[in-house]
């Protein structure tokens, strides 16, 4: 009886996968957010979030959640990246870290990128980030909308909802 149930704990935990980190995030239900695009790979995950009425090609506002799995990098060096990429299609495109900090053990940037137009297309776009570093994986979030500055009621309340968030085991 004994070697019955220590060979079933055995089973059990080779053939468990392991729980992994996922940020929840409380996206407001005044949007009536729906998943416009879900990309997963065995080393990251992206899903793309906008109002139920919209598409991809037509949004008001969008948000993203990107999980790099297993990946730890310096918070301060983010920034810089995503601004450098958003720079090749928005040579106005302009940075402003608003805060860092650590919740939980867990370290955070709270960051803008804004841009009044891009080569391709004069309409503006600006971006709220969140990036969080977990134990085992690199979150990074924003919600965009289509205007060359986000408000300060805006950044307010994104900023809210964004530090709300929590790293939980899946």
């Amino acid at each position: 009886m004994i070697v019955a149930f220590m060979m079933l704990v055995f089973v059990s935990n080779v053939i468990a996968q392991p729980k992994q980190e996922v940020l929840k995030i409380f996206w407001p239900k005044e949007y009536n957010w729906k998943i416009a695009s879900n990309q997963q790979s065995a080393t990251q995950q992206m899903v793309e979030l906008i109002p139920g009425n919209q598409t991809l090609q037509n949004w008001s506002i969008i948000g993203s959640m990107l999980v790099l799995k297993n990946a730890r990098r310096p918070l301060a060096a983010i920034p810089p990246v995503l601004l450098a990429a958003m720079q090749k299609r928005a040579k106005s495109a302009k940075l402003l870290v608003i805060e860092q900090s650590q919740t939980n053990g867990y370290n955070w940037i709270l960051f803008k990128i804004q841009a009044s137009g891009f080569k391709d297309s004069p309409k503006p776009e600006s971006q709220l980030y969140y990036v969080m570093q977990g134990r085992s994986a690199l979150f990074i979030n924003f919600v965009a909308v289509k205007e060359a500055m986000l408000s300060p009621l805006f950044l307010e309340k994104w900023a809210v909802i964004f530090k709300q968030s929590k790293i939980t085991l899946q």
